[in-house]
């Protein structure tokens, strides 16, 4: 063995530029496979951090319109969500982990001792904070305990705090709405949100459900009407959305999804509008979106891996005419060596080897370059829905792998070819 490689590298060394020019298909292809990857991965995750920030696989539900006719009830009757509907959804609905209710108010003035501004401010419960991911900067979340006895504190966007507090820090500081002491308990974190059914959050006021309630009740409806219920789907009912989906021809929109009919069915027991009314309340799921766009970003990702995996291919295909032109070359070389006692083994071993070794270490340049090349472009700001250029163990290992394999397949026919040939017209060939 050590006197074959010794020999690849002497034969390798007699053909300079043919060998460069070689390898250089080889490191192309991967530095191809391995960017390309990368930049297909950094786009997935990107798009899932962006889509996370409003909450990744949740529904927001609104009440509606009823457009049939129901239990003795007329056609256009207004559904009022309440808080009791979400404890019932988070009871009866079998699809549903976690519902939660949601009082929002405009045009409340909050008033710090530096500024003043008028936010939205929204009345939230516990379970909300993890399924809507509000992260905080520094402080505490709500609990049960600022629930049940009603205290009034305050976490604040990242701006709004920006706004209230400039650079000062906010923990502990005192806010009035509308003229309410409310105590700043936290602030959340700066969040890079594209989407939102009321306003970034990053310009929002939260306070607890139950001092919302008592304090700042909606205007425009009765008392315990809230203005939204968020719910968190089961972990199986999202994984089972490639499935509800396949084969359908129709328009998101148009589909009557599982967890929406599952919620619909408890609100059309409460409040006494026919189950098949889709007008009767109105639901974003956004798992759904979530679905489509990783949909569409593996679809890229597998697309850009294709590209670079068929330049890997052609850089393949390159070292095989190689070999095969060397092996045309040195069809007296040979035969002498058979002639003098070398085995067709040997021989094989001798031009699989020169052909392996050329993929290889081409392979591993090219990897070392791709790798410092994503560090490289990491170092650079990223747009919102790109993370950079993110190579995952399990690319890396399929990058690995290609690279064997096309070593193995691109070397082993022409090995084969040399080793097959028979001495005496081997002996007989001039160029």
């Amino acid at each position: 063995m050590t006197e074959a490689l010794v020999q690849t590298l002497a034969n390798l060394r007699a053909n300079k530029l043919r060998s460069f020019l070689t390898m250089f298909g080889i490191l192309w292809g991967i530095i191809s496979v391995v960017i390309l990857s990368a930049t297909g991965e950094g786009f997935r995750q990107g798009n899932e951090r962006v889509l996370s920030e409003l909450g990744k696989n949740i529904g927001i539900i609104w009440g509606g319109r009823t457009s049939l006719q129901a239990g003795g009830e007329r056609a256009g009757r207004w559904i009022r969500l309440t808080a009791e509907d979400a404890r019932a959804i988070a009871k009866q609905a079998r699809l549903v982990a976690v519902a939660t209710p949601e009082i929002q108010r405009g045009g409340l003035s909050v008033k710090s001792r530096y500024n003043a501004a008028v936010p939205q401010v929204h009345g939230i419960e516990p379970s909300y904070q993890q399924i809507r991911t509000i992260d905080l900067e520094y402080g505490r979340q709500f609990n049960w305990e600022d629930e049940r006895q009603v205290r009034r504190v305050a976490i604040i966007g990242a701006d709004m705090t920006d706004q209230l507090f400039g650079t000062r820090r906010s923990l502990g500081e005192e806010v009035t709405i509308n003229g309410l002491r409310y105590t700043v308990v936290g602030k959340i974190r700066k969040k890079e949100q594209d989407s939102n059914y009321s306003g970034p959050d990053n310009d929002k006021v939260f306070v607890p459900f139950a001092a919302m309630a008592r304090d700042f009740p909606r205007t425009d409806a009765d008392r315990g009407v809230v203005s939204n219920i968020i719910v968190a789907p089961k972990p199986w009912v999202v994984a089972d959305l490639p499935r509800v989906l396949e084969g359908r021809t129709m328009r998101i929109r148009d589909l009557d999804w599982p967890l929406e009919r599952d919620v619909r069915a408890v609100l059309a027991r409460r409040h006494g509008f026919d189950p098949a009314d889709r007008e009767a309340m109105w639901m974003w799921d956004t798992s759904v979106n979530s679905l489509m766009f990783g949909r569409m970003v593996d679809t890229m990702r597998d697309f850009f891996m294709a590209v670079g995996f068929i330049t890997l291919a052609l850089g393949g295909l390159g070292v095989m005419n190689i070999m095969l032109i060397a092996v045309r070359e040195r069809t007296r070389e040979i035969g002498v060596r058979k002639a003098l006692g070398a085995t067709t083994g040997s021989i094989m071993r001798q031009f699989f080897l020169e052909g392996f070794f050329i993929t290889f270490v081409s392979g591993a340049l090219g990897m070392g370059i791709a790798l410092g090349l994503c560090s490289l472009i990491n170092l650079l700001p990223m747009p919102e829905r790109f993370v950079g250029m993110v190579l995952t163990p399990v690319a890396a290992t399929i990058t690995v792998a290609s690279l064997v394999l096309v070593g193995v397949t691109t070397a082993l026919y022409p090995a084969r070819r040399a080793a097959l040939l028979p001495p005496v017209e081997a002996l007989r060939y001039e160029m």
